[in-house]
C-alpha cells in the first residue's frame, strides 16, 4: 500500500509540476504577443521567463512561446484573450482573465466553475476594481525601506509581500508590491531591477476599491472557490476582493 501510495502521490507532483509549467509558457506567449519579444524591453516577459527558468522550463520550450506569442516562425499565437466578471461565495467580486485557443470549449466551462458564485455580463463588477501596473519584487535586505523605494522608482503604492503571499519571495527577503500608473509599470520594473531588487511578476491588472468583511470560514470557501477556478488551464489571472 506504501509503495502504491508514493507512486500516486509522484504522479500527483508531477501533473502539478506540468500545470504550472503549461501556465508559465502561456504567460510567456501572453507577455510577448502584449509587449514585444525582447525581454529586456519587456518587464512582464522578463518576470515569466524568469519564473519558467526556476521551474525548470527548457530553453527551447522557452524561445518557441516567445516566438509564437510575438508571431515569428510558423507557430502564430491564436490565443483569445476572455474577461469572465462575476462574484465568488458571500458576494466577493472578482475579474478573471483567460487565454483559450477554444473559447467554444472555455466559456461552458468558466459556467460550470461559477455555480456556486455568480457570473456577470461583461463590464458587470469591473468599476469595483481600480486598473493599474502591479510589479512584485523582493530584496536581499529585510530591512530596506520599502516605501523610499515605490518614491524612487515611480511607484504610486505599495504593499508589504511575505513568502505566505507570493511563493517566489524567500523567507528572508522584504518583498512588496508597488501599484503603478499603466504606463509607468516597465519604468518601476527598470529601476527596481537596477537597484538590487529581483522583479517576480510586472503586468497590469486589479486591484479592488473596498473589501467584503469575511469570517474564517467565509474566507475558507471563498479561497476553496477560486482555487478551482484558478486550477482551470487557461486561466492566467483572478483578481479579486479579498485581502
Amino acid at each position: 500500500m506504501g509503495r502504491q501510495w508514493l507512486h500516486a502521490k509522484r504522479a500527483i507532483v508531477n501533473e502539478r509540476k506540468s500545470k504550472v509549467a503549461g501556465k508559465l509558457t502561456k504567460e510567456i506567449t501572453v507577455a510577448a504577443k502584449l509587449g514585444g519579444p525582447d525581454p529586456a524591453a519587456n518587464a512582464r516577459l522578463f518576470a515569466a521567463v524568469e519564473k519558467a527558468r526556476k521551474a525548470s522550463v527548457t530553453r527551447d520550450v522557452i524561445e518557441r512561446a516567445i516566438a509564437k506569442g510575438a508571431g515569428i516562425g510558423g507557430d502564430k499565437n491564436a490565443l483569445e484573450h476572455i474577461v469572465f466578471e462575476g462574484y465568488a461565495p458571500h458576494k466577493v467580486p472578482l475579474i478573471v482573465e483567460v487565454y483559450t485557443d477554444n473559447h467554444q470549449r472555455t466559456a461552458p466551462e468558466m459556467r460550470v466553475l461559477f455555480r456556486h458564485g455568480v457570473l456577470g455580463n461583461a463590464g458587470s463588477n469591473k468599476f469595483l476594481f481600480e486598473n493599474v501596473g502591479l510589479v512584485e519584487a523582493h530584496h536581499p535586505d529585510a530591512g530596506i525601506d520599502r516605501e523610499a523605494a515605490a518614491i524612487e522608482a515611480g511607484a504610486n503604492d505599495f504593499e508589504p509581500l511575505s513568502a505566505d503571499q507570493n511563493d517566489d519571495i524567500p523567507e528572508d527577503h522584504a518583498g512588496a508590491r508597488f501599484i503603478t500608473e499603466r504606463a509607468d509599470v516597465h519604468a518601476v520594473s527598470t529601476w527596481l531591477k537596477h537597484n538590487g531588487w529581483t522583479v517576480v511578476t510586472s503586468e497590469l491588472g486589479y486591484v479592488a476599491k473596498t473589501f467584503p468583511e469575511l469570517d474564517e470560514t467565509q474566507r475558507s470557501e471563498v479561497g476553496e472557490f477560486l482555487q478551482a477556478i484558478e486550477d482551470h488551464d487557461d486561466v492566467q489571472r483572478i483578481w479579486a476582493a479579498v485581502k
